[in-house]
């Protein structure tokens, strides 16, 4: 069977001018384009950063008049008290904040001569601090997850009540805890001092609540087909599930247990269950008749909120980022 061709049919593919030869520079397809956004400078544009720039200013500057205080001698800061650099520069306030100087150089630099135990009360804190961390952390996880997952009579009414508690001012509940913590002869140690609220939080169980609510039902459900128990449940799936914002609390929770004052001033009164923060105001009042030790007084405020600092810049993006947080679907 012979076959026939048509040479004077040409493939309409070989004709085709967009099939052959180089394409026009004119001719590129629009995704292959890139297009170039101008961003014109605008009057508002320019406010927006003036004013941004002024807060961060306000924000800041407290901040660096602490370090100029720190840094300045006693002795000098009288004489030029609205100079913005250090005034006889000298670390002799941190000296005696860690406890390496002696009271007739202390004096000699015009300080009070007075002393803290500062890694003593550093240890306060941090006892204080972490344990009230860990154990409201988890505490209210369990009371979040009885609220959000299980069912019993009364649940929102009860939760409205919690919530409504909230609204009492902290100062109201102060005088009938120090009654409790002296019945139960507890002043003057670092149960005292934690105990107020060491086991649950308001906002605590209202904000983990809210990422209980999220997580998918068919998730729990499957494992209690698979055999799991409600705190096998809890303790496996939901609580690595609630990591983030779990996170978040026990960051947020740390912070507000370290920067607490009025509370352990109401209750310590010894070194053993002093902590930084009271123990910064003890130093104040102990002023020799010449004046305030501010240089050392700056320089265990600054040492005091560097943690505090140091743990909000590593963990800032990850606070904001979890408190918008949501369950899976």
């Amino acid at each position: 069977m012979s076959t026939i061709s048509l040479a004077g049919s040409p493939s309409p593919a070989s004709d085709s001018p967009e099939s052959n030869g180089p394409r026009s520079a004119g001719s590129a397809s629009p995704s292959a384009q890139k297009i170039h956004h101008n961003h014109p400078v605008t009057p508002g544009k320019v406010l927006g950063w003036i004013f941004m720039v002024i807060i961060l200013f306000i924000t800041l500057f407290p901040f660096y008049w602490i370090l100029r205080t720190a840094m300045s001698s006693n002795a000098l800061l009288a004489t030029r008290p609205g100079f913005l650099g250090p005034v006889g520069t000298n670390l002799g306030g941190f000296a005696r904040v860690f406890g390496a100087q002696d009271v007739a150089t202390a004096v000699a630099q015009g300080g009070s001569g007075a002393s803290i135990n500062f890694w003593r009360y550093l240890m306060n804190s941090v006892i204080v601090a972490t344990v009230i961390t860990v154990v409201q952390t988890l505490s209210c996880a369990m009371a979040s997850y009885a609220f959000a997952r299980l069912r019993w009579p009364g649940r929102n009414l009860v939760f409205g009540i919690f919530l409504a508690s909230m609204m009492i001012p902290a100062i109201f509940t102060f005088l009938p805890n120090f009654i409790l913590m002296r019945q139960l002869h507890l002043i003057d140690t670092l149960l005292g001092i934690m105990l107020p609220t060491l086991l649950i939080s308001p906002f605590a169980v209202f904000f983990l609540r809210q990422f209980f609510m999220n997580i998918s039902r068919e998730v729990e459900e499957a494992a209690l087909i698979d055999g799991a128990s409600k705190p096998m449940v809890f303790w496996k799936l939901i609580i690595p599930m609630a990591s983030a914002p779990m996170f978040t609390l026990g960051l947020l929770t740390y912070i507000t247990a370290w920067n607490d004052y009025f509370w352990p001033l109401m209750v310590s009164y010894t070194d053993s269950s002093r902590v930084l923060n009271v123990a910064l105001g003890v130093f104040r009042a102990q002023s020799p008749q010449s004046g305030i030790d501010w240089s050392g007084l700056m320089a265990a405020t600054l040492v005091s909120a560097l943690p505090m600092l140091i743990l909000f810049a590593c963990f800032a993006k990850r606070i904001v980022n979890s408190i918008g947080f949501t369950g899976i679907k």
